[in-house]
Order: C-alpha cells, then structure tokens, then sequence
C-alpha cells in the first residue's frame, strides 16, 4: 500500500484488507506526458497533500466528545457492500460488477483508496488516464466509450474542477453515474425519487457523518460554501429533506460574514481563502470541511484563533464518500442484472390508421416513417458497438451480444407452421408479424419476429413481396424485399467460387504433373517456399506430419497435389438467384481454352446452395468455418468425399460470409423489431430463418418474452424440418406451434376447383359454402396430428380473408378444437393491424404457459432409409417409400462414407401431402417416390428428393417483374404488391 496515504486511511485500509501479500487489480491507463500514467500515477508526484504521514486528524466537538469515528461506518459499508455483491454472486457466479475511472492530471490518492476500497468489497476497476490538459471533447470521448462497454457497471470522473461542465456531466449515462452528477439523477433526487437514482457520494457522506456525531439536522441553520454544482444541489435537497434551513453561498459574497454568523454548521465545498478570517466563525458551529483541496492548518482545531466546536475533516469525508461510491457501485450492478433478467423495453410504437378498403401493400409501408435504426436497437437493449448500420432502417447486429447476454434467460419459442397451401400463399408471414405487434404494440409484452430473407426468384416470378401483408408486415418492404443487406449475394459469390475451384482443379490434374502441380499448389516466394494454413490441415488429413515443403517424397506430394475428383460425383451446382429454367441442365467447358474438358452441370436458385443451409444452422463464425469446410461437393475415384476444405477455399469461403453471418434488425409498421436473416427454401432445404437470429432475439426478449419465427409452407415441410433439423442443431424447445389455416385453402382442400396465381377466384372462394369448408377442414385436422407428433401445444389461427363469412370461420374453429388444438381464434391483422390478432396473442401466451413435452421424430441413429421410411408414413400418411437405383445407390455411399447418421430434409412438393401437387386434401394409400438423395455434409442433413422436385424455379407466363418499376423522379419502387 502507498506510504503516500494519510495515516489515519492507511490504518483504516489495513483493516479491511484480509493478511497476505496486497492485491493489484488490473488498471487500464492511456499514456500521460505528464507522468500521471502506469499504475494508477503511483510513480509520478502526488502534488499539494493535506497531511503528511504521521499527522493524525483530529476531531473536536464541545465538552471534548469526538464525533463517531469514520472508519467504523467505512468498514460497516465495504463489508454490507460485500455481503450484498455475494449474495448477487451466488444466482449469478460470472457477475463482477467494474467500476471505471477517468482521471485527468496527477493527483492519484482517491485513485488509490477507491481501489483498495473497491478490491476490498469484490469489485474490479478499470483506470483510464488522461493528460491533465485533455480537452473537454476527449474527456467526452473516453466517457461515451464506456457507456456503450456492457462490461462497466459505474463511471465516477476524478477531473479538474474547470472541465466538470454540463456538457462533459450530462455525457455520462445516468444508469452508470454513480456519484449522481447527471442531471437526471439530480432531477430525480429532488423531485423525491432518491430510491430511483445516484445519490452524490459526498453529500451523503456529510449527512451521514453530522448523523452519526449526532447532530440533529431539524431546524438547523446550514451553510453550504464555495460548493459547486452537483455537491451542491445534493447537498442543499438532502438538508432541505431533513429539515434544515439551508443558505449556499461562495467565499467572495459580501454578506459572507453575515451567513456565516448565522450558522449552526458550515459546510466547506473548496479551499478557504486566506483573506476570510477565522474569527467569521462562530464559537459552537460545527464545520465540515469536503474540499477535495483542504490544506492543514488553514482550519483546524489546533490552529490559533479557531472558535469552532466542532471539526470533521475532508479525509473523512473523502474516505466516507469513497465508501458510499463502492455501495452504489453495487446497487448499480444489482439494477444491472434486473434488467438483464428481465426487462420490459421503452419501445416507442408506431400508430397505425387504418383505411378502408385497405391499401396495397407497398403504399401502407410508405404510409409509415420507421424509426431511425439505432433508436430501436437502444430500445430493444442492443449497444452503440452491436449494431452496423445500413442506411436509415436496417442494421446488421454483431454475435458479440450473445456472450454479453449468456446468462440471460431466453424467451418463449413459437413456431407459425401452415396447413397445405393453395399456390397464393396462406399468410403465415402476416401472421407472424401481426402476432409480434399484437404482444408488444398492444400488450406491452417483448416480443420478436424471425423472418427469412426473400428470394428474388419468388419476388420477380409468382409471388411478389414477402415482408407479410396488410397493416402487418415488416417496412420498408421494398428494401426487405429487395436485396437487403446482401446476403444472397454473399451466398452466390461464395458458392460459384467453390464451383469454379472444383472445376479448374480437375482441369489442372488433368493437364499437369505431379511435379508441376505440386511446385505451382506449394510455389516459392521471394526465396521462401512454405504451406499454407489450411495445406497444412490437408497434410494433417492424409497422415503426413511434415511442414517442409522441400522434405515431401514423390508419392507424399502427389498424394498432397491430387484430388483426384471424379466427375460424375460432382454433386456441387452454380447458383443464381433468378427463376431461369433454361439454366436447369447445362454443358460447361465447352470453350477451347478448357483443353476438351466438358461435362453436364446445372444452376440452382441461389437459396437452395448448401451455403445458405449452413448460414441458416450455424451457431459462431468459428463453426460456420468447420461447417464450410465439411461440404462434400464430390467423391474421389476411390469413392472418398472431397470437401471444400481439401480444395483450399474455406478461408476465402468464410470471409465472404463474414457480413452475412450476423442478422439484419428491421421493424413492423407498429415499430416493433424484426430479424430478417437466411433464407433457405423451404421444399428443397430446411425454409427457416437462421439459429443466430432465434438465439439473440431469445436473449433480447428476456424471460417473458416471445420470439415468433416462421417455417416454410405447411406443417409437413417447415414444421418437421423444424423440430428434426433446426432444434437439433440449436438445442432450442419450442413451446407452442400457431398453425395458420384459411377458408380459402380449406375449401380447395375440400374440392374446390384449382387456385392458379394471376386468374380470379372462382365464386366458391368468394361466397359462402360450409360444405366445402368442413370437407376441406380434414387438412386442418392431419396437420394438427403432425404438430401433436412432436408434444407441442398448437394453436389454430385462422387468418381472416374479406369474404370469408362469421359461419365459415366459427366452423373452422369448433373443427380445430375438436382435432385437438389447444385453441383457435380468428385473426384480421391484415385489416387492422396487431389489435386484430390480439385474440391469439392471449391464446399463444396461454399455450406457452404451459409444459412442452417436445420430442423429435426419430432417432438420428437410425438407418437413411428408415428415417425417410418414418417420415414419409408418420408425417405424410404414405404406405410406404420406393427408392430409385440412383437414390439407393447415393444412400449406400453416403452410409459408407460415415454421413448415415444426419437428420433428413426431404425435398418434396408443398402443394399435398403426397408428392403429387393435385392431390388435396388427406391423400392416401400412396406410395412416396424417392428419384435421388444428396447430401449437404457441412449443414448437417441427407436431402431425398421426391418425385420431380425441381432445385431451379421457373418463371410463369406472366411473371411479377410485369408490374415492377421504378419512379425515375423520386426513386421509388412500384409494383411490388
């Protein structure tokens, strides 16, 4: 401990402090000119000092009692506060609150007793240095930088009396200002919610010590002098609160002398000047004496002259205060871990007016100003250095947050599956978002939305917009809609780079050498010949432990050099994100420069790439590199899988998707957030948003929060793929399953005639008929019984078309109870908003309430063949399978090759049950084709291929780009939807 110390502090801290050898915290410094850096300035001079060592305070008080002696209050405070941080240790074993200090000059002794005071209790400190002459910009600048540092529970200033102005105090977030300097901790306090806020630890000290001397404060004339600003103002409310009289006045008043005759206590906010006389104060009057800058001698019981009665000197009230800061500090991490547990967020919702009839869908987002990006991410608890801003309305959000939040508990899950839709889409998106502004907008519950991106394939072929529909959807749609913030671009570039890289290694083995290849893989480079990293991991892979190049023998470096890939094994396609069916078989290497090196390939939409699948299931950049790496996209002529990781293009893989891999922030039209994130399709790979943005967003949400995500299509498809794929990969339970229904699809199911997107509606979809309805509703029932297959509770929304009738829609809900929904319930979010799905927001709550008995499918242990077998019977309602030659003899390669033990994604239509798109309703008795099975290794699944599923979409006749423009003149798109 530093000799510098006073005396009487230096026996106070041996005190505290427990025997063995003294603790050093860490301390943070940025170089001073000025000597006031490294540890804390122990080094550099400690300036002016009130006392040197040896020199004990003294206290006199009439009839010679000494008032209560500080270090028995100091001690009593650290061991309360130490008490109390391990009581909030014991439910939280990783919580250590830090208190930060900026200091700005060389004087260094509050620096050392705040240390010790704070070791002592169990707090960490972080010391940020400046040189004495910091301008107020840089002060302001360290300050803001830990506001936003999630690892600073409290910020106290230990800076030059000049640059304590507005400006640099009113920097400092209130929810760390523990010496209360703000102006919101001090509005607080004299508005009479000191419970609510920072109380200045230097004015509580002075009451606290007149208290403990026993003094009475009521009636008590009380001058406060040469104080200034927050001491100030605290001090005056705290006396004023205990019924003093109190006066604030500074050394050069006139009427100085007047006041300070008046008083029964004085208390000394600066250094008293020589020119003010002693003899100003009156015999009995009781001085404290806070200046920070109080020189011995100047005022003092054994001075000549002294007729005041009573002393407490400024080490006491420093060493007190010092005390009280530590005990706010603690308060400070207690508010701190509240919030973190659970915290209803200050979200500023958007008002909706809703018109009748409602609006396109684009021109209700541009009806609607969404708020500046960053200000939801503060709402929502989201940090300054979290979020990467993408123009006004989008950011993307860094993964950092997930270890800030990990001991955070998560929120309730919800999956929005469907029934089998007719080709126009049954608004599963809208629901979603109508049922998140229904929780948060209407019932002041935290709730998220998870979305996956759209495609452009969808977007400019059938569908049009995906942001949802109506007054619920996510704004602005056409940004959501459009590009985003560039994933799908990421996508395609990362995957027609492993592309390229298979096929130019196959024409390089082909036209070269071992030597050649070898010299060229492994080259010398200003003299120097060396492997590179992920070389070296392949030398790793074939058993050879060298790292020489030059120490390689002829068979180790053909070995090295040769994949030796065999052509008709490609199983890896270029991608595009465009419907374009002519792209469905092509011939590549056709040009003369490839040497005769042709071969059949093919293009798949962009969102059906393995890559998109392993964005959609990863969990950490570090496992979306392994999972990049893992992806099988050949077999070598010995039947071996070759992986992205053989060809050398992980780490260029990874760094294309570094941006990608963090989800982008939107909003709803009512101002609540949204994830928009991944976008596999949902009859090809698994069709749900990614891992990352459920596992944030259950963290933001907080324990009574809601995240709400969507699965591609009906129950059969995004639902399963779900719970077998996305559960395992996450660890995440789901605790209620809403299943989205509409009279439309019921009635199609029921034996309407067909629904053909761009042809009206034939008249059965646009008037009443119940018969079709309560036939059609035996769809609405089997998709029940798949939910009920997993042990989740599932509630039926039943979203609500204009022309459906009150007798339609209540059928439709008796039906659905009866099949065993735990409820069901209209919604008209489209017309109105998230007031209009407040019914099934009541009804999820309720569902969520109660225990999930969640359960997967099958076991991953189990044969491919029988895990297809078990969902195409149990799920579907197939007789059994039939696998072609093609599909069995995949099966068989991949089982040898170690992969027989992944979850299925099967590929299959979305328009039946059954393979076969016309077949509605609950089709039977059939017998599931199986035409090929490939596997995405990196991901992590087998996918068979049922029937004639296609991985490239085509464009209709009339396809949605018709109606697409822009606006040459304000910009603006128009036409989507």
């Amino acid at each position: 401990m530093s000799k510098r110390l006073p005396l009487v502090l230096r026996q106070l801290l041996r005190q505290l402090q427990p025997p063995g050898p003294p603790r050093r915290l860490r301390v943070l410094c940025r170089a001073s000119s000025t000597g006031g850096g490294g540890s804390g300035g122990r080094e550099g001079p400690i300036g002016q000092r009130r006392l040197q060592d040896g020199q004990a305070r003294s206290s006199c008080s009439p009839g010679g009692q000494a008032p209560a002696a500080p270090d028995s209050i100091v001690r009593d405070i650290i061991q309360n506060s130490k008490e109390a941080l391990r009581l909030l240790q014991e439910k939280n074993p990783a919580f250590k609150p830090v208190l930060a200090i900026i200091q700005a000059g060389d004087d260094n002794l509050m620096q050392e007793i705040s240390q010790n005071l704070a070791e002592e209790a169990g707090l960490n400190i972080t010391h940020i240095c400046l040189p004495p002459d910091s301008s107020e910009d840089e002060i302001i600048d360290e300050i803001l930088k830990i506001n936003e540092d999630a690892r600073v529970h409290g910020l106290a200033l230990q800076i030059s009396e000049n640059s304590f102005s507005n400006k640099v105090l009113n920097a400092l977030t209130p929810e760390k200002d523990i010496d209360g300097v703000t102006d919101v901790n001090l509005g607080k306090l004299v508005r009479g919610d000191a419970h609510e806020c920072f109380v200045s630890p230097v004015a509580r000290a002075v009451i606290e010590l007149l208290e403990k001397s026993g003094v009475n404060l009521d009636g008590k004339k009380i001058l406060v002098i040469g104080a200034h600003g927050a001491v100030e103002a605290a001090l005056l409310c705290l006396f004023q609160r205990r019924g003093s009289l109190t006066m604030s006045s500074q050394w050069k008043t006139p009427q100085l002398q007047s006041k300070l005759h008046a008083a029964d206590i004085v208390v000394l906010g600066s250094p008293k000047p020589e020119e003010i006389p002693l003899t100003w104060i009156q015999p009995g009057t009781t001085v404290l004496n806070c200046s920070h800058d109080f020189l011995s001698g100047k005022v003092g019981c054994a001075s000549p002259g002294v007729h005041s009665s009573g002393l407490i000197e400024e080490d006491n009230v420093s060493l007190l205060a010092a005390a009280l800061r530590i005990q706010n500090m603690v308060s400070s991490g207690r508010r701190w871990l509240r919030e973190q547990q659970h915290r209803r967020w200050r979200l500023h919702c958007l008002k909706l007016q809703p018109l009748s009839p409602v609006p396109s869908d684009i021109e209700i987002s541009r009806g609607q100003t969404p708020k500046a990006v960053d200000v939801l991410a503060k709402e929502i608890g989201l940090l300054a250095d979290e979020i990467e801003i993408y123009g006004k309305s989008k950011a993307k959000v860094r993964l950092s947050l997930l270890e800030r939040l990990k001991d955070q508990t998560d929120g309730k899950y919800v999956l929005v599956a469907g029934i089998t839709p007719t080709p126009l889409g049954e608004g599963k998106s809208t629901v979603t978002i109508g049922l998140v502004q229904a929780l948060t907008a209407h019932l002041n519950v935290n709730s998220f939305a998870c979305l996956r991106q759209p495609s452009q394939g969808p977007t400019f072929g059938v569908k049009g917009g995906a942001a949802g529909g109506g007054y619920a959807q996510v704004i602005p749609m056409e940004e959501f809609n459009l590009h985003l913030t560039g994933d799908i671009h990421a996508i395609t570039a990362a995957n027609n780079l492993l592309a390229a890289a298979i096929d130019t290694r196959i024409l390089h083995e082909n036209t070269q050498t071992d030597k050649a290849l070898y010299n060229r893989l492994v080259p010398l480079v200003n003299g120097v010949r060396e492997f590179s990293e992920i070389q070296l991991a392949r030398l790793k892979k074939l058993g050879i432990n060298k790292t020489d190049p030059s120490t390689l023998t002829e068979e180790e470096m053909s070995r090295f050099a040769r994949l030796d890939i065999d052509p008709s094994t490609i199983t890896w396609q270029r991608v595009l994100d465009t419907n374009d069916r002519f792209l469905r078989k092509i011939t590549i290497g056709q040009a003369s420069t490839e040497k005769g090196y042709s071969r059949q390939a093919q293009f798949d939409i962009a969102v059906a790439s393995e890559i998109m699948a392993v964005l959609a299931l990863t969990d950490s950049l570090t496992d979306m590199k392994l999972r990049l790496g893992r992806m099988v996209v050949a077999s070598d002529k010995s039947g071996q899988p070759v992986t992205a990781e053989d060809l050398g293009v992980t780490g260029a893989l990874t760094v294309l998707m570094k941006d990608a891999i963090k989800p982008t922030l939107m909003q709803t039209l009512e101002g609540t957030p949204v994830f928009v994130h991944a976008g596999p399709f949902a009859n090809i790979a698994h069709g749900n948003s990614s891992v990352l943005a459920d596992k944030i967003a259950l963290k933001l949400v907080g324990e009574e929060g809601f995240v709400v995500t969507e699965a591609g299509f009906g129950a059969d498809i995004g639902m399963e793929k779900f719970f077998n794929i996305k559960c395992r990969a996450s660890g995440l339970v789901p605790n209620v399953v809403v299943l989205v229904a509409t009279v439309r699809a019921l009635k199609m199911h029921g034996g309407g005639p067909s629904v053909t997107p761009g042809i009206p509606l034939k008249k059965e979809y646009t008037e009443e008929n119940i018969q079709l309805v309560a036939d059609g509703c035996c769809n609405l029932q089997k998709q029940i019984q798949i939910t009920q297959l997993f042990g989740v509770p599932v509630v039926v929304a039943v979203n609500v078309f204009k022309t459906d009738t009150r007798a339609e829609i209540d059928l439709v809900c008796e039906l659905a109870k009866r099949a065993g929904a735990f409820d069901a319930v209209p919604c008209y979010h489209w017309s109105v908003g998230g007031r209009g799905s407040v019914d099934l927001a009541q009804a999820v709550r309720e569902a969520a309430s109660k225990r999930s008995r969640f359960q997967f499918l099958y076991d991953v242990q189990l044969p491919i063949v029988e895990k297809i077998r078990t969902i195409a019977q149990a799920v579907y309602g197939a007789k059994d399978i039939e696998l072609s030659p093609v599909a069995q003899s995949k099966i068989d390669r991949y089982t040898e090759q170690g992969f027989g033990n992944l979850p299925i994604c099967m590929a299959k239509t979305h328009l039946s049950l059954s393979h076969q798109p016309d077949r509605k309703g609950v089709p039977r008795d059939f017998v599931l084709p199986i035409s090929d099975v490939r596997a995405s290794i990196g991901a992590g699944f087998i996918y068979p291929l049922v029937g004639t599923m296609s991985t490239m979409p085509g464009l209709p006749t009339r396809p949605c780009f018709y109606d697409i423009d822009l606006d040459t003149e304000t910009e603006q798109v128009k036409g989507l939807f």
